[in-house]
């Protein structure tokens, strides 16, 4: 069975439409046709009604089309592995990681890693914590970094970091010597407080907040780069990790306030790994020395 008339037909049964079908495959519709016409009679049924110019799927079409995707898709690993082993590759590794994670690890771990294994392809999926410990316990991902601790008894939960918040605020033009003292309360006052781009703290953190600030206005903002970017931009403040805007702090494009209201949180870093061979083992313990303050 051709690889090129199961793709003409899956395309054309998500479709519906000859033509876009081979605008797609960028062949002519009249190849198109030849392609489905092969198959039918390969198959010996027909898998498309034509009527006034309307194509359907017959039943046999309908049943057809999700075998034909599973082999079109057999099809397609198989080359990507092959490609990937023409390229020197010889392992696929996969690690989910959450969005906040990304913001620090990715330029400075990660590098050291692919460098010490130039035979291993990695992918990377960046996913929500709530979704990662999951994606680990079905096998989808060999290890996973999450802002959330394991709850299934499978899943090794590994805590790497702990990380302090802290309140950011935009810079303004003055020293610390030299500047007028920030009415912290007026700060919070004046300003969108953006929330929730941490899957932990934000509740209780607001609850508390509330109790010793009147008045104060929230946005919800569930990334945390995008919460970096609007304050730089002077749209507002947040409570966010250390690690998080270690190198805006340092290169003076965001300003950490000293906070005296309560005492503020930490959160904390999970490697969440459910079968341990000799990549996860290594990952660990590289990412264990890391030194994220």
């Amino acid at each position: 069975m051709d690889y090129q008339w199961l793709k003409t037909f899956t395309l054309a049964a998500e479709t519906l439409n000859f033509r876009k079908a081979a605008e797609k495959l960028m062949l002519s519709q009249p190849s198109v046709t030849v392609h489905i016409r092969l198959l039918e009679e390969q198959l010996g049924t027909k898998l498309f009604d034509r009527m006034n110019n309307r194509v359907t799927l017959t039943d046999a079409g309908k049943r057809f089309y999700p075998e034909a995707l599973r082999l079109t898709d057999d099809v397609d690993a198989t080359l990507n592995r092959m490609h990937a082993y023409t390229k020197g590759f010889r392992r696929n590794w996969i690690i989910a990681i959450s969005p906040l994670m990304a913001e620090t690890i990715l330029p400075y771990l990660l590098r050291t890693f692919m460098e010490r294994h130039p035979d291993v392809e990695l992918s990377i999926r960046v996913e929500e914590s709530e979704l990662i410990e999951q994606l680990v316990d079905d096998g989808a991902v060999h290890l996973g970094i999450s802002a959330l601790d394991a709850k299934f008894k499978s899943i090794e939960s590994i805590r790497i970091y702990e990380d302090p918040i802290l309140f950011v605020m935009p810079t303004d033009p003055y020293d610390e010597e030299s500047g007028p003292p920030i009415d912290l309360m007026d700060i919070l006052q004046r300003n969108y407080l953006f929330t929730h781009h941490h899957p932990v703290f934000w509740d209780d953190l607001l609850f508390t907040l509330n109790k010793h600030v009147p008045g104060i206005r929230t946005m919800k903002v569930t990334q945390a780069h995008i919460v970096k970017k609007f304050i730089q931009e002077g749209l507002g403040v947040s409570f966010l990790p250390h690690s998080i805007v270690r190198r805006e702090l340092i290169e003076g494009r965001l300003m950490q306030q000293h906070f005296d209201l309560f005492d503020l949180p930490s959160v904390s870093t999970y490697v969440l790994v459910k079968k341990k061979g000799e990549l996860e083992e290594e990952f660990i313990n590289q990412i264990s020395s890391y030194y994220f303050g």
